[in-house]
């Protein structure tokens, strides 16, 4: 018999053409182990749709096997690959699926037709949305070990009930979490521990497999090991490469994302087309209740990728809509469409007109107070897409296309929201804004600015860094790029090092008014030298500029350093192209340059006051200790 892949399909082809498959269904087995994969798989389709009983009854000399296969998800697939797999090794199969999404009845109930047909062997494929379509948006670490616990119960459960009830073997599988789900949660410390669920939810199902009667559990992670080439035999032997290029590609792409979390370039905002991007059709001619979302396989794809939106607005990203739309129009969509998963509450800004969108997202920028490079626009239109990106280059531009089922993907595969950690206040993020322009509707209600400050009853907590505000502080020398006196960047772990450090003091700086809390805004780094009290750093967030508490703290810091006995206080700037804001800052508080536009000193002769319109707590000790112990370090 010919070994050539192309004839051997050719030859099966012509079986089944000539309805003569059941008759040579002993041919088959060497016919499909003659052919290449994908001809194969070719096969496989042809034998699933053909009627094999009569092959049983032609051949009682082959082995037949009954297989069911149930679980989650749609499994089609599985069941024609199992079909070609069972024949290339010589067996006469019958493959049958449960109904879609019944695993739990059809195993749990032992009058069910599972258990009366009395199949040599039971497939239960779990897959990740047994568990997230239970966890529900937003989620957190926690939410998901809730249910992993509640499905590892039911999934014992199941497998007892089968190990007195059924018959053959039960074969589950381990669960594998995809990136896309991973990728949700922006800080690698709870990625680290939603892994670490994950795996240990895995154990004990393998746990299961080694240790219940007929009951079998495949690992799955080597089979994905090994479709994406964990390593080539050739290069690792002659070469000493033990990690294939397509992995190492892959983790150079994760690093990648790394770095760029713990330099501070993470990204801010989300900038979100509306009309097929949150949703299908156009809402100005189809109307609100015309447009696709929450209803139908599309609808229900666009309302799941509002709920990855959902998501990373839950960790600090701030969403803005983009749209050339009718802004009524677009708020009565985001308030009465019932299939809606995202509303208005969730979007700090929803910029909906006929302008051009590089314009918009200009004017978006600039009412956040934030730079280009903090947003990341997302639109389904490759000419929106190019339009944007060639005016503004600083913005990321990500082209979604026109298939809602890949958007999430698409949006999430280069990791432009990933952070060290997330921390309170970024999950306070969105409210904060929204508080924030209550606060600019009152600015417009003020007869001046000096009206707007009275009114606004501004309180400044100044106190050294408590260790739950260590992540916060390491994120705003991150992120924080205009008020930034030095722009150095540093870990958590840093900044832990610097609090601890001896002769050195780090300051946390919160701020509250008549309309909440703004939580930890800004840090102040200190440090005892021989010269006098340096200010290593001072950085403030952009939320709340040109409100006082600059001068508030500046005021109790050179007031602490006084008391305590040092002779001046220095502070440095080092110009970058984006903090030139706060250039003179210390010129402008009496401190008088050393070392042109660098270096600035503060004899703590004249101290400026805490402005009348703020009140200023400081607590523990401001500064560090001017003793010779910590002078000479």
């Amino acid at each position: 018999m010919t070994t050539d892949t192309s004839a051997a399909l050719a030859r099966l082809r012509g079986l089944h053409r000539d309805g003569a498959l059941a008759e040579r269904f002993d041919e088959v087995g060497p016919l499909l182990a003659a052919m290449s994969a994908e001809d194969a798989a070719r096969a496989a389709r042809l034998l699933a749709r053909a009627d094999l009983d009569a092959a049983r009854e032609l051949h009682p000399r082959l082995p037949a096997v009954r297989v069911t296969v149930t679980g989650h998800g749609t499994l089609e697939a599985l069941r024609v690959a199992l079909v070609g797999e069972l024949a290339r090794h010589g067996y006469v199969p019958s493959v049958r699926l449960t109904g879609f999404g019944s695993y739990v009845f059809e195993l749990g109930d032992p009058g069910s037709e599972l258990y009366a047909e009395k199949p040599d062997l039971v497939v239960c494929v779990l897959d990740h949305a047994t568990v997230f379509d239970e966890v529900g948006v937003p989620f957190t670490v926690e939410d998901v070990e809730r249910v992993l616990a509640e499905k590892l119960a039911l999934w014992r459960g199941l497998a007892a009930r089968y190990g007195e009830s059924g018959s053959g073997a039960l074969v589950l599988n381990t669960v594998p979490l995809p990136r896309l789900w991973q990728a949700r949660l922006l800080d690698h410390r709870s990625r680290a521990r939603l892994g670490a669920a994950w795996r240990r939810a895995n154990a004990e199902l393998l746990e299961l497999g080694a240790s219940a009667d007929r009951v079998v559990v495949v690992d799955v992670d080597p089979l994905l090991s090994a479709a994406t080439e964990l390593s080539d035999p050739r290069f690792e032997t002659y070469a000493g490469a033990h990690l294939s290029d397509g992995l190492l590609g892959a983790y150079a792409r994760e690093l990648g994302h790394l770095v760029r979390a713990r330099t501070g370039r993470a990204r801010k905002v989300l900038a979100l087309d509306l009309d097929g991007t949150l949703w299908g059709g156009i809402l100005g001619d189809d109307g609100v209740e015309g447009i696709e979302v929450g209803h139908g396989p599309r609808g229900e794809a666009f309302r799941r990728f509002q709920g990855v939106a959902k998501q990373l607005a839950s960790q600090g990203v701030l969403l803005a809509a983009v749209s050339k739309n009718d802004r009524d129009t677009v708020l009565a969509a985001l308030r009465d469409h019932p299939g809606m998963l995202l509303r208005e509450d969730d979007f700090v800004r929803i910029l909906a007109n006929w302008s051009p969108k590089p314009v918009n997202l200009r004017a978006l920028a600039e009412g956040l107070n934030l730079g280009g490079d903090s947003v990341v626009f997302a639109d389904d239109s490759v000419h929106e897409c190019a339009a944007v990106a060639a005016e503004l280059p600083e913005t990321v531009v990500v082209h979604l296309g026109d298939d809602p089922a890949l958007h999430a993907a698409t949006l999430l595969a280069d990791g432009w929201f990933t952070t060290t950690e997330i921390t309170a206040e970024d999950r306070a993020r969105t409210r904060r804004y929204h508080e924030e322009a209550a606060r600019s509707e009152f600015l417009a209600a003020a007869g001046s600015a000096e009206e707007f400050l009275a009114g606004l009853d501004v309180s400044v907590r100044l106190a050294p860094a408590e260790p739950g505000e260590i992540a916060r502080l390491s994120q705003i020398t991150l992120r924080t790029n205009q008020f930034n006196l030095t722009t150095e960047r540093l870990s958590p772990e840093e900044v832990r090092e610097r609090a601890e450090r001896p002769g050195s003091r780090v300051l946390a700086i919160s701020a509250a008014d008549r309309f909440g809390s703004n939580g930890v805004v800004g840090a102040v780094f200190l440090r005892a030298r021989p010269e006098g009290l340096v200010i290593e750093n001072f950085l403030l967030s952009c939320r709340v500029f040109s409100r006082g508490i600059e001068q508030a703290v500046l005021s109790a810091v050179l007031h602490a350093a006084r008391e305590a006995g040092f002779a001046e206080v220095h502070g440095r700037y080092l110009p970058t192209a984006k903090n030139g804001k706060v250039r003179d800052l210390y010129p402008h508080y009496g401190f008088a340059p050393v070392e042109e536009g660098a270096r600035f000193v503060h004899d703590l002769g004249e101290i400026v006051g805490v402005p009348a319109h703020l009140t200023l707590h400081a607590e523990g000790p401001v500064v560090p200790e001017a003793s010779p112990e910590a002078l000479t370090i």
